[in-house]
């Protein structure tokens, strides 16, 4: 076996056996007990790293003890961490099973980064694959559910996902060596152990060889989805722009893409919209403006020619005064950073919309940081006379999602300096006259 595990290694250029040293996750269980004793006899720099996740009392304990005393059999660096999984669970409102992986896989990244360690190795198998792939099609899927636990992913590896469980287990009678077995393997609360011990022994008996037929499906769906990938990622360089906290997508440039729905899943699953939201966008796209639809974490508005995306909000924003000679204001996530010009002379005014030049000496300070009102009006530079702050914001096509995080900052007698990252107020416009420049910038 230990043949089969190089020559894995080195077919998917794993990590270098001779220079880089790997964290190995060991539970104490058969699968782990494999992975260590086989990477320590390629002759890999290897560390312990064991979670206590506080879920099984003594037994918990045992497996512990019994890790440490093995990472010390080898003459191994050992690690090993206590976690309260349960209040962790309660605190993120996610499954216990949930908040363990997300502890375990966070606390092996310190590990590895703290004592400059270039990979971490775990210890799944076909079996995990197989089992990994029929659940995430239960529960619905795309490509990348259905091409299960990659073999890298990114400073994680699975030397042993070539390998099916009986290969494992034989490695480890030949071997003569000792493990730890965990009941809650057994425990019908967990779907993954109800698939394991009812639904896969069925479709065994339809195909003996279910395992390595579920591993080349791995593979191929895999290889589907990098040419999805690239497909999509030329896609999103030619409808997708991005600025501070906005994204916005073309829509006719989406519209002449292939699997139109599929394309903007995918450009869509780093802010957490799902499938059937994303068919109602595109349902959408022939609709009237100002749609909304929402995910989790980001809101998504249908505008005239874009989708616009933006983080939601889940604070309030407030408001918030800049004494005079003060430099720098944070506010709810935005900040401000002012600069006095004395050398008028020389001084440029600057093109960008996210810096304002002010006449200092026609400013009343305190100045005032707020979200915009209905019934704010100011004098937009270059324009004469008064204008409502929301027939401008018309004017300008700002998207719906966009207005609410419009700000204003105003001078201490109430008058709109600047509409941040829009538009200078006429009323303090640079002028030939000016003696001295206040520049606001919108960091």
């Amino acid at each position: 076996m230990l043949d089969s595990v190089r020559q894995f290694i080195a077919e998917h250029q794993l990590f270098n056996l001779e220079t880089d040293p790997i964290l190995v996750a060991v539970s104490g269980g058969l699968d782990s007990v494999v992975l260590l004793d086989v990477l320590h006899r390629l002759g890999a720099q290897v560390a312990v790293a064991h979670c206590h996740f506080g879920l099984r009392g003594e037994d918990a304990d045992a497996d512990e003890q019994f890790v440490r005393k093995l990472a010390k059999q080898y003459g191994l660096p050992y690690f090993a961490e206590f976690f309260r999984t349960k209040e962790f669970a309660v605190q993120e409102g996610i499954s216990t099973q949930m908040a363990a992986r997300l502890l375990r896989y966070r606390w092996f990244e310190q590990v590895r980064e703290r004592e400059q360690l270039a990979y971490i190795a775990t210890a799944h198998h076909q079996r995990d694959q197989t089992e990994t792939m029929l659940l995430n099609l239960t529960h619905g899927t795309g490509l990348a559910g259905l091409h299960g636990i990659q073999v890298k992913n990114g400073n994680i590896i699975r030397p042993l996902l070539g390998l099916g469980r009986d290969d494992l287990h034989e490695y480890l009678v030949e071997r003569g060596l000792r493990w730890r077995e965990d009941d809650s393997n057994d425990s019908p609360v967990y779907q993954r152990n109800l698939l394991r011990h009812e639904v896969l022994p069925v479709l065994r008996e339809i195909n003996p060889s279910l395992d390595e037929t579920m591993a080349g499906t791995a593979e191929r769906v895999g290889g589907a989805e990098e040419i999805v990938r690239r497909y999509v990622a030329d896609a999103a360089a030619q409808a997708r722009r991005d600025e501070a906290d906005v994204t916005y997508l073309n829509i006719a440039t989406l519209q002449k893409t292939a699997a139109t729905a599929l394309v903007l899943h995918e450009i869509l699953r780093p802010f957490g919209f799902a499938w059937p939201v994303v068919k109602d966008i595109v349902g959408a796209f022939g609709g009237e403006s100002g749609r909304r639809f929402d995910s989790p974490t980001h809101r998504l508005v249908k505008d005239r020619e874009n989708l616009v995306i933006t983080p939601r909000r889940t604070s309030q924003f407030g408001t918030f005064q800049l004494a005079a000679g003060q430099t720098d204001l944070l506010a709810d996530g935005l900040r401000l950073k002012t600069e006095l010009h004395d050398d008028v002379k020389h001084f440029i005014i600057p093109r960008s919309k996210s810096t304002a030049a002010l006449d200092a000496d026609k400013i009343k300070f305190p100045l005032t940081l707020r979200r915009w009102q209905e019934g704010d009006w100011f004098m937009p530079l270059g324009m004469k006379g008064k204008k409502l702050l929301s027939d401008f914001l018309i004017d300008q096509k700002v998207p719906l999602n966009l207005k609410d995080d419009v700000r204003v900052l105003t001078s201490a007698d109430g008058k709109i300096c600047w509409v941040v990252g829009w538009r200078v107020d006429e009323r303090f416009k640079v002028e030939d006259a000016t003696e001295r420049v206040l520049t606001v910038q919108r960091m």
